[in-house]
């Protein structure tokens, strides 16, 4: 007993001695996680046997060659606005759009006169070719036909919805190529320029309008720019109102002030007059 009793202490002292040398639980802890590292990839890679790629979709393509029906996002270029016409260098603008702050003679020139003694400030620009003779009519931008309306007074009318509450405006034009709802790309041909009643002089003409939430803008300060510089405009004339506020307050408390001023100095008159009055009366 007492021999089987000192073996038992002896092995008890060896493995305490063991547990206490400092390589012996760092050596532990990596042998762990080796073992917890390799089991994880053993079952990954049983699971990866069974898969089969016809399941995903996936097929062998060495040449990364892209199928005809097979359709790729990528970012789209901005556009800019351009003229309505296949080519600007061979029109010339009739009537020019009427802007509220041009000098006399260029809101002059703006004016549309019809029935003889009616006149009408351009919203948009007539644009007709150097030679008189018709020309296509293209989109000027990207859109979606929003109206197609007949009108024999005005000329039938094309508009074509963009983004941001953005409409360009095709006036004066026949043999109408479009319907309501076509998606159309810009410079797709739309129409055939012509002649309307409205603006007989013009001749045969396009009347070309780009409008933001319905108010008329000057194409010609838009060409070759983005929708982004039609919403800058807006906020623009967004800030002018506000100024236009702000210096109508400013006026509205100068005017107040002036007023009171106005009281006060007639009140100091009127106490001096009393005044006045009441030593001539004692005396």
């Amino acid at each position: 007993m007492r021999e089987e009793e000192k073996k038992q202490s002896s092995r008890k002292i060896g493995i305490q001695r063991f547990f206490k040398k400092q390589w012996v639980y760092p050596a532990i802890y990596i042998g762990a996680a080796a073992i917890l590292i390799a089991s994880v990839l053993w079952f990954q890679g049983r699971g990866n046997e069974g898969a089969n790629p016809d399941n995903f979709g996936y097929g062998e393509n060495p040449n990364r060659q892209i199928a005809e029906n097979d359709s790729v996002e990528v970012g789209k270029p901005v556009e800019n606005f351009k003229w309505p016409v296949a080519n600007p260098d061979q029109v010339e603008i009739k009537t020019p759009f009427y802007d509220a702050n041009a000098s006399e003679e260029e809101q002059e020139a703006a004016l549309i006169s019809y029935n003889d003694n009616s006149f009408q400030p351009n919203t948009g620009i007539a644009i007709a070719a150097k030679n008189g003779e018709e020309f296509d009519v293209v989109a000027s931008m990207s859109g979606t036909v929003k109206a197609v309306e007949d009108d024999s007074f005005l000329g039938n009318k094309i508009v074509i919805e963009h983004a941001d509450g953005v409409v360009t405006h095709y006036q004066a034009v026949k043999d109408i190529q479009v319907k309501v709802g076509d998606k159309v790309k810009q410079g797709q041909k739309l129409a055939t320029a012509s002649k309307s009643m409205f603006n007989e002089e013009a001749g045969v003409h396009v009347h070309f309008e780009i409008r933001k939430n319905n108010k008329p803008l000057n194409p010609l300060e838009y060409f070759e720019k983005s929708l982004a510089s039609v919403m800058a405009e807006d906020s623009s004339d967004a800030n002018k109102e506000d100024e236009k506020a702000d210096e109508s307050e400013e006026k509205a408390d100068e005017s107040n002030e002036n007023s009171e001023e106005d009281s006060n100095k007639e009140q100091e008159d009127k106490e001096d007059s009393d005044a006045n009055d009441n030593a001539n009366n004692e005396s």
